[in-house]
């Protein structure tokens, strides 16, 4: 038994996890903290909400550097204070910092906000000005010199992944972080069947989408079929993709365990073909979509 099963199995909790490329297990479903760090007002409950997280078995959790301006971190740091063992850490740098120098200093500023010693996934936030060639000898590096395990990026499409495919090393990156969710398909065509192929991790970020969302009847429908949340359902559905991690935002204790539910749901064909009439997948080609 891994690491994460046992520690999982401790706590009596879902042990849904996905298999990296580099051998290391990770939870299907974790924790998102975009706008997090963004008002002192807010930290101890956004504290809080991740610490409820953890025990309920979401141990994975995203941020970047961007996320409040390196606000997110600092919340994540007090948030895994006494367990960081137990936690996949995951962290952006931005575009601006992602030269061979610049990504060494900003890893450095990461962890001294999140107050560990390494992060578990190192991911490139978007493309900028700086080859890819440079950005992964960064990475390499900072592996190499043990500040991350694995590195990874964000935001790529088909043409992006597959630029990345050529670069030396390019073949090491273990995730790509996109926009998907019931009423963003797009992904679905080519991106997400190429990255399962291709072994590489699919973090689904935004997954609830927006308000509206949760708001159509349609889901709402299935919702009460199961006596769960539309959120509930909404993630449940990207969690029946293969090699597909959910990062789902919550910073209050309700929709963190409207949100952990989702591991109980199972959608049948009946749901499935439901929510398909209502958000339907895609039939070509469409460019990435992006918040």
């Amino acid at each position: 038994m891994s690491p994460l099963y046992r520690f999982l199995a401790m706590r009596g909790c879902d042990m849904r996890t996905v298999m990296l490329k580099n051998g290391r297990e990770v939870p299907a479903l974790g924790l998102g903290t975009w706008h997090m760090g963004e008002q002192g007002r807010s930290r101890g409950a956004e504290v809080k909400a991740l610490q409820l997280g953890l025990d309920l078995g979401l141990l994975l959790i995203d941020t970047a550097e961007m996320y409040g301006d390196g606000g997110a971190e600092e919340v994540v740091g007090d948030a895994i204070a006494g367990r960081r063992d137990g936690v996949y850490l995951v962290s952006k740098v931005y575009p601006h910092n992602a030269s061979k120098m610049g990504v060494k200093v900003a890893c450095e500023r990461s962890l001294t906000r999140l107050k560990t010693d390494r992060i578990d996934l190192y991911l490139l936030h978007w493309r900028g000005q700086y080859s890819l060639a440079e950005t992964i000898e960064g990475f390499e590096q900072l592996q190499r010199d043990g500040k991350i395990s694995a590195w990874g990026v964000s935001n790529f499409d088909v043409s992006d992944m597959a630029e990345l495919a050529r670069v030396t090393d390019g073949a090491a990156c273990i995730s790509n972080q996109v926009l998907y969710h019931l009423g963003e398909r797009g992904i679905e065509w080519k991106l997400l069947p190429d990255c399962q192929k291709a072994k590489i991790m699919v973090m689904a970020y935004s997954p609830l989408g927006q308000a509206e969302l949760l708001d159509n009847e349609t889901l709402g429908q299935v919702a009460d079929k199961h006596r769960a949340s539309p959120a509930a359902i909404a993630l449940a559905w990207v969690l029946r993709q293969s090699r597909v991690v959910v990062i789902p935002k919550a910073s209050n204790a309700a929709h963190v365990k409207e949100n952990a539910r989702a591991l109980e749901v199972t959608l049948d064909a009946d749901d499935l073909a439901v929510l398909d009439a209502a958000f339907p997948p895609p039939r070509r080609q469409q460019p990435l979509a992006m918040l």
